[in-house]
């Protein structure tokens, strides 16, 4: 295994992708401008991101000759999605560099052993606790009061995996439906708003942080971001001071995402971490047409031993809409839309909850 510090591709090398969505297809076209090659790796045929690149391995991650193949052909390795199994990391990491460490997954894969990193870093959390039964869920609601938010410890995501838990609610029916004896149970938290900061970490300890994010959620899925997201700048330093003590902490190298809760507290606000996720973020798309470079470049740049770009966001205001299912059907209509811009990520047929694309739309500064 190759220390992070020595990874340093030149153009024409090759980064391997675990994960063929469409994170995995706007690594690779931000890989390409650079100069640099990308093969992917995805047990789906249909991957959006097999379609830009020149080489791709279509294989389980249980196929450990694959593996070794596939990491035989790459320089350093990185992925879009953390739920990665454990032992295709383990595989890769004794052959090549993977970036983000993969012993990172370890603590971003389980949701009470990130919630306890956290806690430990002094960053302030909503109330948990650890629950494997019904006896032990009760307990947890005895503390930690209704409303409160039942999770799985691994593999939620979009709302999957989580059931909001009031007053009144039969606790074993929950506990039953949600087939899992690992989980979560969170305090509510009454929020202003959702944000997020998408940073950026170098092998050298150098952080990067876009502008903060306000994003709007609809049916557990993210629908909407907007840069910056209307606090003041003093919460928005906050909010960027976080996402970069957690980055340092992980001894991170590549693009994350902290997501964050804004809670009104009397005359001013506070914030709280919600998730971590150790990847190119969906909130983050916008800076692919609303920034100098995009989270998409600077995660490229990371994993490959560059310099990290400095973040200049363009125009005032810039906002990311997801189309979700059918509604990548009107992608027309944004075409002629002033400052607008269209991604459409090459899936298969639309599907009720699917991200097919998105579009963002840069509002310039207003004239001095």
């Amino acid at each position: 295994m190759t220390d992070a510090k020595q990874v340093k591709l030149k153009p024409g090398d090759t980064i391997g992708i675990l994960g063929g969505g469409q994170l995995g297809r706007m690594l690779a076209m931000a890989a390409a401008r650079l100069g640099l090659r990308c093969q992917v790796f995805s047990p789906d045929p249909d991957s959006p991101a097999f379609d830009v690149v020149l080489n791709a391995t279509c294989a389980e991650y249980a196929d450990v000759e694959a593996l070794e193949l596939f990491a035989h052909d790459v320089d350093v390795i990185t992925y879009e999605f953390e739920n990665v199994p454990s032992a295709a990391a383990l595989v890769l990491d004794s052959r090549r560099p993977v970036l983000p460490n993969r012993k990172i997954l370890e603590t971003t894969q389980d949701r009470l052993a990130e919630k306890d990193f956290v806690t430990r870093l002094g960053i302030g959390t909503a109330a948990y606790a650890d629950v494997t039964s019904v006896a032990s869920l009760r307990e947890a609601i005895v503390r930690i009061g209704l409303p409160a938010v039942l999770k799985t410890r691994r593999f939620g995501y979009d709302g999957k995996g989580q059931a909001i838990i009031r007053e009144g609610d039969d606790i074993a029916k929950v506990w039953t439906s949600l087939a899992t004896k690992s989980a979560i149970l969170e305090a509510f938290i009454p929020y202003e708003r959702e944000i997020s900061v998408i940073a950026a970490r170098a092998a050298s300890g150098e952080v990067e942080c876009f502008d903060v994010t306000e994003n709007e959620h609809r049916d557990h899925i993210l629908k909407i971001s907007r840069a910056p997201a209307p606090i003041p700048d003093a919460l928005a330093e906050e909010a960027r001071s976080i996402a970069g003590k957690i980055a340092t902490a992980l001894d991170y190298v590549g693009v994350l995402a902290v997501e964050m809760f804004v809670l009104a507290n009397g005359g001013g606000s506070k914030v709280l971490v919600n998730e971590i996720a150790p990847r190119v973020h969906n909130s983050g798309h916008w800076t692919l047409d609303g920034a100098s470079v995009s989270q998409f470049e600077q995660h490229i740049r990371a994993i490959a031993g560059w310099p990290l770009g400095k973040p200049v966001r363009h125009g005032e205001v810039v906002t990311m809409t997801n189309l979700i299912g059918d509604e990548i059907n009107d992608y027309e209509k944004w075409l002629s839309v002033p400052g607008a811009t269209v991604h459409i990520y090459g899936k298969g047929a639309p599907r009720p909850g699917r991200k097919m694309g998105h579009v963002t739309e840069v509002r310039p500064s207003k004239s001095k």
